[in-house]
């Protein structure tokens, strides 16, 4: 099989990875990275390509989704806090609270 063929990917995976491209792409990675990217994150899920078929293929572990979503926390405990207060503040004095 050439390199780049998708052929052995069930149509599952070709619309997997077409959403997450799309979801690069919104995000302003060219076209070419943003697909690049979205097969090597369906690659990571389910392990390749998995020929469609009863038995055939592995489960998807979804490794690449659970990485995602964690905040990303930024100055010390304290620090947080006071910018924490600083916005209550802001929000009472602007009647948004």
């Amino acid at each position: 099989m050439p390199q780049g063929d998708k052929s052995s990917y069930t149509d599952k995976q070709k619309r997997k990875a077409e959403h997450i491209e799309e979801g690069y792409e919104k995000r302003g990675v060219p076209k070419k990275e943003a697909e690049s990217r979205a097969w090597a994150t369906v690659n990571k899920d389910s392990g390749g390509g998995n020929k469609s078929g009863s038995g055939r293929g592995k489960p998807d572990t979804n490794a690449a989704s659970k990485q995602g979503g964690k905040a990303q926390r930024k100055g010390s405990p304290e620090a947080r806090t006071a910018a924490a207060r600083k916005g209550w503040e802001t929000r009472r004095r602007n009647g948004n609270a």
